[in-house]
């Protein structure tokens, strides 16, 4: 794009050209790298044809707040309606004013004829609810809980979400009214001093409630003076996760006995290492030896005593030798 024209007439002049069927160059004239590209071309021989793109077959997708354009389509719709049942209209569409976009709006808010005309679907995105927010931080593949449990486990401090704190910051998202990118500025607000302080405290692990969203700096004290006591029940809870998660995972459930979820604990408190990848290293083969026993007697729930968190493998391998036994018995009693 030529001149200094990045908001008007410049810019959709330039977008209408890529979006009509063309042929385009794959580097503007006026690119720095383009030019350079060019100068070697020439100095190994002559012109070369620049790279052109077809512009046939690409989708153009454009997007946007569109600020005021709600405004726009009132006072078109005021001004059209005349008479008893006019007020009537306008107040049952007075929360739906976008759906009632036209191009005449479009080109009062800024658009080109030419550049509104080649856009003819149009839809309007609803606002995320706060049950939108919370399935995402919950389950999306992406969530940015799941970066923050990363962040903090760099230094050694384990976080788990509970589902009351996510609603809390799905809420506070809402308000934003910036769509998902609100529940990074919420976190961020949430979380900043607990990044700043904790790596440098005692403290290996805490809990995100609905209290901690609501006032963290207060959470933070709390946390910092009484870190001792929380830890090793948080601990006990991240144990409790990890069943949770390898359930969801692998469709097999796995229960810790409280023995076996303080043994655990116990472990990765003495060796400094986390409750996360203790739990992981100990239990990595769990999935296919209790797989392996589901098909065999057709069991998917397991209970996991003392003995399975003090020597998993061995339990696992008694696991399985029963159930071939059981499997081999009831072949004989068909």
């Amino acid at each position: 794009m030529s001149g200094r024209d990045v908001s008007g007439r410049g810019v959709q002049t330039n977008l209408l050209k890529l979006m009509e069927e063309t042929e385009v160059p794959a580097r503007s004239t006026n690119d720095i790298a383009g030019q350079i590209q060019a100068m070697m071309e020439m100095q190994r021989g002559g012109k070369k044809s620049p790279a052109t793109i077809n512009t046939k077959h690409i989708l153009f997708v454009v997007s946007g707040a569109f600020d005021g354009l709600e405004k726009i389509v009132r006072r078109r719709m005021r001004e059209a309606t005349i008479g008893f049942s006019a007020t009537e209209r306008a107040l049952e569409n007075a929360e739906k004013w976008l759906d009632q976009a036209q191009t005449r709006d479009f080109i009062d808010f800024g658009f080109e004829p030419e550049f509104i005309g080649r856009l003819p679907v149009r839809v309007v995105c609803q606002a995320l609810a706060v049950d939108d927010l919370f399935h995402i931080l919950k389950t999306s593949e992406g969530s940015i809980i799941r970066q923050y449990e990363q962040d903090f486990a760099a230094y050694g401090i384990e976080v788990l979400f509970r589902d009351e704190g996510l609603r809390r910051i799905a809420e506070l998202a809402g308000q934003e009214k910036t769509g998902a990118r609100g529940l990074m500025t919420v976190c961020e607000k949430v979380f900043r001093e607990f990044k700043f302080e904790l790596p440098s405290t005692l403290v290996k692990r805490f809990i995100v409630s609905r209290e901690l969203v609501n006032d963290p700096a207060s959470a933070l004290k709390e946390l910092l003076a009484e870190h001792a006591n929380q830890e090793r029940e948080v601990a006990r809870q991240l144990v409790h996760e990890f069943a949770r998660r390898f359930h969801e995972t692998h469709g097999l459930k796995m229960r810790f006995t409280d023995e076996a979820a303080d043994t655990l604990v116990s472990q990765a408190l003495r060796e400094g290492k986390s409750v996360r990848d203790l739990c992981a290293a100990k239990f990595k083969d769990y999935q296919f030896g209790l797989r392996l026993i589901s098909q065999n007697t057709s069991q998917t729930e397991f209970v996991l005593d003392r003995d399975a968190a003090e020597t998993p493998d061995k339990v696992l391998s008694d696991w399985v030798v029963a159930s071939y036994r059981q499997s081999g018995k009831n072949a004989e009693m068909k």
